[in-house]
């Protein structure tokens, strides 16, 4: 079982914070006599130290010149902008909207060879038409208070989604049961999303297994964040309020252990389509 993905943002920081830690001891002085150089209060070194306060680039800068190491500021700047990078708010991802938080990562599914998208809320991006795609970022917008430019970013992800058409790419993808029967949007919008499902289930690219409601679960327990992995090198983890950037060996290797138990609790081919024909039945 994954451990909670803040984790690998919690390790990094505190990497980070031993480092500069290391400096100041190599530098032979006291919290004090670095918090005077630096004109902050000893409180804020011992927060930095500890991990317990992201240092700001600024803050990095002053710490390595008191510690006659200014050498060593642009790596010490590159790796807590690093650490930065793994959890950000979705309120920060989407403070201009939603459109160019979708165009930004079109590089990265253009350039990706195998996805791995395990799905547990909502059906995955990729595989989203217009429609339950505009109805879901419209609750998105509405529940974030973000910009309303959702019928620029709908049209940005189904851009983006042309990867699963072109190009060489694989998609391994698993969707939680429940996913088929949350409702997003009205009845015809649901119909049209499912069916949609049903057809992608035919694209060469694409491996499409369901995890039933009653399957067992002795090896995952319950359905995990979404998340999607990129050719084993780095994984998307989606939170209600941020966005976690997983790369750490170790991480992604869990990562991938839960996937590949997920998938042997999936059903795929004639089950797999009989359990989507049965959520377009229960729309009646």
């Amino acid at each position: 079982m994954p451990r909670f993905p803040m984790s690998t943002v919690h390790e990094a920081r505190a990497a980070l914070a031993q480092r500069l830690r290391e400096l100041r001891l190599d530098a032979g002085i006291t919290g004090k006599e670095l918090a005077t150089c630096c004109g902050w209060s000893v409180a804020k070194s011992s927060r930095i130290e500890n991990a317990h306060t992201a240092p700001s680039d600024a803050d990095i800068r002053a710490w390595c010149a008191a510690c006659g190491a200014d050498g060593q500021a642009a790596d010490l700047v590159a790796a807590n902008r690093q650490a930065d990078s793994m959890y950000v708010q979705w309120r920060r991802l989407q403070r201009s909207g939603m459109r160019h938080l979708q165009e930004a990562s079109t590089p990265l599914y253009e350039r990706t060879r195998q996805f791995r998208v395990y799905a547990s809320h909502v059906v995955p991006g990729l595989l989203q038409t217009p429609g339950y795609a505009a109805a879901l970022m419209g609750t998105i917008a509405g529940f974030r208070g973000t910009p309303d430019d959702v019928s620029e970013a709908v049209d940005a992800r189904m851009r983006r989604s042309r990867v699963i058409s072109e190009g060489d790419h694989r998609f391994a993808t698993l969707v939680e049961e429940n996913v088929l029967h949350h409702r997003v949007g009205d009845t015809e919008v649901m119909a049209s999303q499912l069916g949609a499902l049903l057809a992608s289930m035919a694209l060469p690219s694409m491996s499409l297994g369901i995890i039933p409601t009653a399957a067992p679960r002795e090896q995952v327990m319950w359905p995990l964040e979404q998340f999607t992995v990129f050719d084993d090198v780095r994984v998307n983890v989606e939170l209600l309020a941020a966005k976690i950037t997983v790369t750490a060996p170790g991480e992604l290797d869990i990562y991938l252990r839960a996937f590949t138990r997920l998938r042997e609790i999936a059903v795929y081919g004639a089950d797999a389509r009989a359990l989507i024909v049965k959520a377009i039945g229960a729309l009646r």
